[in-house]
């Protein structure tokens, strides 16, 4: 059986694969092949695939699924020890492999690891999808060391520690196979965006650890897919949010935290109006409502065990210690 899978999920990236797969190829350890699963691409993706690469597998899905199911579907076909989802919009320098999975091999309980994810344009900053390891408040946002909301810190090797994390982001996710398949993988009605922490809270759950191992590190554009600035993207982060916090709250705490987050979605909302966004004040609203259509599904998803996993979680509202007491950063630990 293969090693180690990277997989990069392909939809109309032909740039980014130009840009990203020789370096990619030449940084990869003798024990792991690149797989590329394309998302039913409408650029020349394939075609340039099969002309300057036609030893790299790809798997070739009849349309676009999302995130989600382009994972899952193409999992079903790869038999490996571990994966890594890997976004077409990442470089990776030497043995940024090699630190993962050592950790990996050092405990049989670590199931997800992320390496430390700096930005592509500015390599002194971490990167917002993930950046140093990711956490979550009581209510649903997800913040990291070196980012909290849009604070980006600059990296000055003060997160290099391996440490526990409750989320680890899906732009470069490594991952055991068996405990992908055991959880059902990505929950494919989150279509895109926030699955991964989803996948991850179900880790958690399930009793295994996530792990952030900034001795590896790789450099992300982000925003390859959607622009941080887009309306959808906005619905998607909002509904999701709301499906991730249903499905694995503990049954005394969703009254509270729903009604906490009914109002702090309301202030969101009025932000995006007061600032001239109203594309992402509509979007708020469209995602309560699919939210709504969606409750009796994610109810039926609740597996149980979420007391443990709630623990884990921070005790109180970032979105109060950011706007309020100007707590900008986190560190693991505290906010400062």
């Amino acid at each position: 059986m293969l090693k180690l899978a990277i997989v990069i999920l392909n939809w109309n990236g032909e740039r980014y694969l130009r840009q990203f797969l020789p370096t990619l190829l030449r940084n990869i350890p003798n024990y792991a092949e690149v797989i590329i699963a394309d998302n039913a691409s409408s650029d020349g993706s394939l075609a340039f695939l099969r002309e300057e690469y036609p030893q790299i597998r790809v798997i070739v899905h009849p349309q676009n699924g999302g995130f989600s199911k382009g994972y899952n579907d193409a999992f079903q076909q790869i038999e490996a020890e571990y994966y890594c989802l890997l976004n077409s919009d990442i470089e990776v320098p030497e043995h940024w492999v090699e630190p993962v999975m050592a950790l990996f091999e050092s405990d049989d309980a670590i199931a997800a690891i992320q390496p430390k994810i700096i930005s592509y344009h500015d390599r002194t900053k971490f990167e917002y999808a993930g950046a140093s390891g990711g956490f979550i408040d009581k209510y649903g946002y997800p913040f990291c060391r070196g980012r909290v909301f849009d604070t980006l810190e600059e990296d000055h090797h003060q997160y290099d520690d391996a440490i526990p994390v409750f989320w680890a982001t899906g732009a470069a996710l490594f991952v055991r196979s068996a405990v992908y398949h055991q959880l059902g993988g990505l929950d494919e009605d989150f279509f895109a965006h926030m699955e991964e922490i989803d996948f991850c809270w179900r880790i958690k759950k399930a009793g295994y650890k996530l792990m952030i191992e900034p001795k590896s590190s790789v450099y992300h554009i982000g925003g390859g897919t959607l622009p941080k600035n887009n309306s959808h993207k906005t619905y998607l982060n909002f509904r999701n949010n709301l499906c991730l916090l249903l499905k694995n709250l503990p049954k005394r705490r969703l009254f509270i935290t729903f009604a906490v987050r009914l109002v702090l979605d309301n202030v969101a909302a009025f932000s995006f109006l007061l600032k001239g966004n109203a594309s992402d004040f509509t979007a708020v609203y469209k995602a309560h409502a699919a939210f709504l259509r969606m409750r009796k599904s994610m109810k039926s998803k609740r597996t149980g065990n979420e007391e443990d996993a709630f623990n884990d979680t921070w005790p109180a509202s970032i979105v109060f210690l950011n706007y309020v007491r100007r707590k900008k950063h986190f560190d693991g630990h505290k906010f400062f």
